[in-house]
C-alpha cells in the first residue's frame, strides 16, 4: 500500500463497494511510513513477536504519521470520487479502548512498550458515519482507561472493530499471496481453513503473518462469518475477494495475480458470508 497507484485503485474499489450497497470500513496501518520517519529522525525501529516496540518517542511519530499522513492520503484518494471518506482514530469518541499488550518471544516475556490490545469497542461513531453514507477511515491508535495512548496493530484493531460492528467479512491486505502451507519450503497457499485449524497453526507462524492471522481468528471467533487475507499488491484484490471476481490480468507480475488468498471460517458448515456490513 505504499505504491501510489495501488492506493488510488484501493480507493476506487472502496467507492465501488459503497455504490454497490455495501458499507466498507477502512482500518489502515502505516508500518513502512512510520519506519521511514523514525529513520529520518534517528530513532530505532525494532520488532518483537511481529509488533513494533513503541517507546514514548516512537508513539509521537506513530500518531503523527498515521493520522497526519497515511490517513489523510487515503481520505483524499477516496474523496476524489465524491464526499465519502471521513477520517478518525480509535481515540475519537472513545471508539477503541486498549490495555498494554504483553508479548513473549521463545517463551520469555519481552517489553514492547506502548503497544496496546483492544479490550473494548464503542462503534457508535462508526455506525453514525455509515448510516450517513460515509466510509470511515480509522487509524489504529487507542487510549487506555489510564489515559495512556497506545499503538495498536492495524490487523488486530480491524478485527476488534469488525466484531463490534457485527460485520459479515474482514478483509486483510498484505504483501504476500496468503497463508503459506509450508513456508519457507514452498509457496503453496492455504485457500481455506477453519478457526480450529488456524488456532493450531498460529504458534508456528512467521512474525509478520502472526498478527494478521490472529486478527482473522479473533474475528471469526467473535461472529464475523468470513475473514480473508488477500495480496494487496494485486490491483482490485478487494473487489475480487469480496465480490467473488476472478481474473489473471493484474499487471503486477506476481504469482498471486489470480489468487484468492486465504479464507478463514468458523467451522466446516456452509459459509454464506456475502457482504461487509457495519
Amino acid at each position: 500500500m505504499v505504491d501510489a497507484d495501488l492506493q488510488r485503485t484501493f480507493a476506487r474499489d472502496m467507492v465501488a463497494l459503497r455504490r454497490a450497497g455495501l458499507r466498507p470500513v477502512v482500518v489502515h496501518g502505516g508500518g513502512p511510513q512510520i519506519s521511514a520517519m523514525l529513520d529520518r529522525l534517528g530513532l530505532e525501529t525494532r520488532f518483537e513477536a511481529g509488533l513494533r516496540v513503541t517507546t514514548p518517542e516512537t508513539m509521537d511519530v506513530v500518531r503523527m504519521v498515521l493520522s497526519g499522513r497515511v490517513q489523510r492520503d487515503l481520505v483524499g484518494h477516496i474523496n476524489a470520487h465524491g464526499p465519502f471518506a471521513v477520517g478518525m482514530t480509535g481515540e475519537d469518541a472513545h471508539t477503541m479502548t486498549a490495555v498494554r499488550r504483553a508479548a513473549r518471544v521463545d517463551g520469555r516475556p519481552v517489553d514492547i512498550g506502548l503497544v496496546g490490545d483492544i479490550v473494548e469497542v464503542n462503534p457508535a461513531m462508526v455506525r453514525t458515519l455509515l448510516e450517513r453514507g460515509h466510509i470511515p477511515v480509522v487509524s489504529p491508535v487507542a487510549r487506555g482507561a489510564d489515559g495512556q495512548v497506545y499503538n495498536v496493530n492495524a490487523d488486530l484493531a480491524a478485527s476488534a472493530l469488525a466484531v463490534a460492528l457485527h460485520a459479515e467479512r474482514l478483509v486483510v491486505l498484505t504483501d504476500v499471496a496468503g497463508l503459506y502451507a509450508d513456508w519457507p519450503h514452498n509457496t503453496e497457499v492455504i485457500e481455506r481453513l477453519t478457526a480450529d485449524a488456524l488456532e493450531e497453526l498460529l504458534p508456528g507462524l512467521a512474525s509478520g503473518m502472526l498478527p494478521k492471522m490472529e486478527g482473522c481468528l479473533r474475528a471469526v471467533r467473535g461472529g464475523v462469518r468470513r475473514a480473508q487475507v488477500l495480496d494487496g499488491r494485486v490491483p482490485h484484490a478487494v473487489l475480487r475477494g469480496v465480490l467473488g471476481e476472478t481474473g489473471s490480468e493484474s499487471g503486477t507480475g506476481t504469482e498471486s495475480a489470480s489468487g484468492t488468498g486465504t479464507t478463514v471460517v468458523a467451522g466446516d458448515g456452509p459459509d454464506q458470508g456475502a457482504h461487509m456490513a457495519g
